[in-house]
């Protein structure tokens, strides 16, 4: 008995050694506003993977509200920490639970979220709009939802295709609904596809609308198919000073030339460079900087015309070319990365020592995939990393193996750079770099490959 007793009293220590800790947690988290995270000197936000709120690209971290999260943090004196989460709810969990102190992501004012949340900073407006082309004399734009009667839309399962649902019902029924369940297609394939021609008519939210307009400046998306809904970055009720100063710093921020600079690199500059002729099929020649790219294609075993066909296509051959991102110069060199290639600021517009950073940075990529024995297959995989970054190739290449695909084949990595924009896969446990727009480097290996196929038959 004597036994049992002391076993019971351990017990029940252990039990209240470990209860100590959250309960200690929790009271912390009560008293845990702007005071105490300036005392820690981080402010820790929450946010979701996407082409607005937050992406890896070329190793840089990138998105509209990330951009303004760190602006925010850097108003009160702060680091900004950011960390991911799955889902809205998730973000919601993690924020109560101690997790982060601030939900920078524009989470939709809904009774559920406003009975645990404070609501702070800009009060967005969102809706669903049709995503569309510009009209012409052949076929007028849709200016009113009942002109839908008829026509061919396509969405994706969720809140796009319920809604496209809902509409139906409200006119009557009558417009000819394509649900697209392919998970290798994507809400913005849909949006590039009616950009093409491929399909008329889509739908989604505002502001992704506005953000692939610039990728496609033929798309109109002016009219609204959903009802206005408000959303806004949000933190716990118990940290009112933090709401406070968001919500102060937003009203100041407005017309700042750091948020003035985010916005117009998201929604407003075009993400498409165009692209004029080659120099001179007649002599050969495909740019004036030929020299150089046959200088420094042997440092990589490279046949010097993929690296002409890369800078055509990061560049347009234009030395002094600067990208939506900040990337810049013949080859299109991110800062970071030209600095750490040895190669200072003042420098990197200089064609020959771009060119022979570039190379140097294709050399180290190839390295890293040199496990895979094809060397025009490595190429492929070397040009994806280029253009994206060499972590979204690696989860692709995850994915693959994942799902039984050879990872040293470029038909089956390629799938599943493809499916890196959908949350299911790019929040997979084998992925580490999150959101992609996969169409990109997909598109990009193609492209190249094709222009080095065609500067072979007459270049030398």
């Amino acid at each position: 008995m004597k036994q049992i007793s002391i076993l019971i009293v351990a017990c029940i220590c252990i039990l209240a050694c470990q209860q100590k800790p959250q309960q200690q947690v929790v009271t912390e988290m009560e008293h845990y506003d702007l005071t105490q995270m300036k005392d820690s000197g981080v402010l820790v936000a929450l946010t979701l993977n996407s082409s607005i709120s937050y992406f890896d690209y070329r190793g840089e971290p990138m998105g509209f509200q990330y951009e303004l999260a760190k602006q925010f943090a850097q108003s009160l004196g702060l680091k900004l920490e950011l960390k991911i989460a799955k889902s809205t709810k998730d973000l919601v969990d993690m924020l109560l639970a101690g997790e982060g102190d601030l939900i920078a992501y524009p989470l939709p004012n809904t009774k559920e979220f406003k009975d645990t949340l404070k609501f702070c900073g800009e009060d967005i407006i969102t809706h669903q709009v049709l995503v569309q082309r510009n009209g012409n004399k052949n076929q007028k734009a849709i200016a009113n939802v009942t002109e839908l009667i008829g026509k061919n839309v396509y969405a994706k399962p969720g809140k796009y295709l319920d809604r496209l649902n809902n509409l139906n019902k409200e006119l009557g029924g009558g417009i000819l609904i394509h649900e697209v369940a392919n998970d290798s297609i994507s809400i913005e394939d849909l949006i590039m596809q009616v950009s093409t021609g491929t399909i008329d008519y889509t739908l989604c939210d505002n502001d992704l609308a506005r953000l692939n307009k610039t990728y496609y400046t033929n798309l109109d998306i002016h009219l609204p198919v959903s009802f206005d809904q408000r959303a806004s970055w949000a933190v716990r009720k118990t940290a009112p000073l933090l709401a406070e100063a968001a919500n102060q710093w937003h009203k100041d921020n407005q017309t700042s030339p750091a948020y003035k600079a985010s916005t117009k690199r998201y929604f407003e500059n075009s993400k498409r460079l165009p692209h004029g002729p080659i120099l001179s099929i007649k002599d050969g020649k495909i740019s004036h900087f030929d020299h150089l790219f046959k200088k420094y294609a042997p440092e990589i075993g490279w046949d010097w015309r993929i690296i002409a066909s890369l800078a055509y296509n990061e560049s347009n051959f234009d030395t002094t070319a600067v990208s939506w991102v900040g990337a810049k110069g013949l080859m299109q060199l991110m800062p970071n990365t030209a600095l750490s290639l040895g190669l200072p600021q003042e420098e990197i517009f200089n064609p020959q020592k771009n060119v022979e950073a570039a190379v140097a940075y294709l050399r180290s990529l190839e390295k890293i995939f040199i496990g895979i024995d094809d060397a025009e297959e490595r190429v492929k995989f070397v040009l994806a990393a280029y253009n994206a970054g060499p972590g979204h190739v690696f989860d692709a290449r995850a994915l693959a193996s994942k799902y039984q695909k050879d990872p040293d084949k470029w038909e089956y990595v390629r799938e599943y750079l493809l499916k890196k924009t959908e949350p299911e896969y790019y929040s997979d446990q084998v992925c580490r770099f999150g959101y992609c727009r996969g169409r990109e480097p997909v598109t990009y290996v193609d492209v190249i490959m094709s222009k080095y196929a065609d500067y072979r038959l007459w270049a030398r």
